[in-house]
């Protein structure tokens, strides 16, 4: 696995795991488990780090050493993909992988030049598209401009691509690849920690909705406390962001803040800065709704783990969210950005608890279904196989002619 930028040490360390950070520490863990033996290469951003840490049986590792061994943000790395691919390239040169799964677009770049002097197979997970990043980001994307380009050439030149979610699916073949070079396996979701019964963390008397995710324009938060100035009584929970000291200091929580404030919230509106991932569940558990409403998502980890702990959920009607919320069955869809609509549904599944019943329950059964880390392994072992297979045939055909 190639992972450039997100590394699996950071999701098991809790405080600077994001959702690439865990998918792939979890999926190689759970590769692992089923006999695999796999490296995860990524790149040293601290040169105190080791050479390589086993992180589970079958699972390493490695840090490479390509730009400054010092934090750089990833929309800064691209420069540095060139020496990272050459690194690649003389470690396979001793030890030749069976197949390469490259994570995020630029993971894809140094993955590719590798491959092509072994003939390596190279299975190709984006994470996120440039092209809908653009879209709905707009000038704040701080994205390099070859981003969309050089996407493309990757999405084409992969021998397979591992889509998270549908909607991801239609955005590829708008960018001119073919269908049948793309398959869809969701990310999964860790039902030993998420699930119905477990720790819950202290609460009043007061109706809890939970927002939890990273705190950026685009997670819509500021469209859940513009809905719950037309929820009366209930509280809205805000986990994310900084760790609890530092929060004064962020320029999204003060909007945020602001926000509350101009619209009579302070009272109701609770920031609880960064959460560690292992008390994330006991949050959650707390909550009687969960919202999730960013502007667009390419999976959504969020309502996942929420329906595997038997809370009803709200997302936005995008991305991952049309694939994992069941609407009316396992939770609600929304409109993104519109505070009227998720005001009103709120205020509906807070007055009907057999109707949160109903949901949580359906969820519950949803997640633990659908989203275990081993039926996730299990596909994308299935996948590799047919890339490989796929791989060996066009060798034979190429021979005999």
């Amino acid at each position: 696995m190639v992972s450039e930028h997100a590394s699996p040490l950071a999701a098991l360390g809790g405080a600077d795991g994001g959702g690439q950070n865990v998918h792939v520490a979890a999926l190689a863990v759970a590769l692992g488990r089923r006999g695999h033996r796999v490296t995860v290469f990524t790149r040293r951003s601290d040169e105190s780090l080791p050479e390589k840490v086993r992180i589970a049986p079958g699972v390493t590792v490695e840090h490479v050493p390509a730009g400054p061994p010092g934090p750089v943000p990833k929309d800064e790395l691209l420069p540095y993909m060139p020496e990272f691919g050459r690194y690649l390239g003389r470690r396979w040169h001793t030890r030749r992988p069976d197949v390469v799964h490259a994570h995020f677009w630029m993971s894809g770049l140094a993955a590719l030049a590798a491959a092509r002097e072994f003939d390596l197979p190279v299975a190709q997970t984006f994470h996120a598209l440039g092209v809908v990043k653009r879209r709905y980001q707009s000038a704040s994307d701080t994205s390099p401009p070859e981003r969309r380009r050089l996407e493309a050439r990757i999405a084409r030149e992969s021998g397979l691509i591992i889509a998270t979610c549908s909607d991801e699916v239609q955005e590829l073949c708008a960018l001119g690849v073919h269908g049948d070079s793309v398959t869809v396996i969701p990310c999964g979701v860790d039902l030993e920690r998420f699930r119905p019964s477990g720790p819950v963390a202290p609460r009043g008397g007061r109706p809890r909705v939970l927002s939890l995710g990273r705190l950026v324009p685009r997670k819509g938060v500021d469209t859940v406390i513009e809905a719950m100035a037309h929820v009366p009584g209930a509280e809205l929970l805000i986990a994310g962001g900084p760790p609890m000291p530092e929060l004064d200091r962020d320029p999204e929580v003060r909007r945020l803040r602001d926000l509350a404030q101009a619209r009579g919230l302070t009272d109701r509106v609770v920031f609880l800065g960064q959460v560690p991932h292992e008390d994330a569940a006991a949050l959650m558990r707390s909550a009687d709704v969960i919202v999730s409403v960013p502007w667009y998502e390419p999976f959504g980890i969020v309502p996942v783990e929420a329906m595997a702990c038997g809370v009803p959920v709200i997302g936005s009607a995008v991305g991952g969210h049309l694939d994992t919320i069941s609407d009316g069955f396992t939770g609600l869809h929304v409109p993104p950005r519109d505070p009227a609509v998720l005001a009103g549904r709120l205020r509906e599944l807070l007055g009907d608890r057999r109707w949160r019943a109903a949901l949580a329950r359906a969820g519950a059964a949803r997640a633990h279904a659908r989203y275990s880390w081993e039926r996730i392994a299990a596909l994308t072992d299935t996948a590799y196989e047919r890339l490989n297979t796929a791989r060996l045939r066009s060798a034979a055909e190429g021979a005999r002619s």
